[in-house]
């Protein structure tokens, strides 16, 4: 699955929105320094789709406010 995310660091608190168009505004507390905000992203993206954070990658935009994410998503065979 492939998201567009709005990256809003040194928030005062941690939220979530979407935005009309599907992609996601994440407010994030750390600060865009030495990947700390990127690590945040991950574990939020983690927590809110219930997947481990290995399963999720920053396909693009690493060091800019919007991204391109993909989350592995594992299908189940019966």
């Amino acid at each position: 699955m492939k998201l567009q995310v709005k990256v809003k660091p040194n928030a005062k608190q941690q939220k979530i929105e979407e935005s009309a168009d599907g992609s996601l505004i994440i407010s994030l507390k750390s600060p865009p320094v030495d990947g700390k905000a990127n690590r945040e992203l991950i574990e939020i993206l983690a927590k809110r789709f219930n997947v481990s954070k290995s399963q999720i990658l920053i396909k693009s935009g690493a060091s800019s406010r919007h991204k391109l994410i993909d989350i592995e998503t594992r299908n189940e065979e019966i």
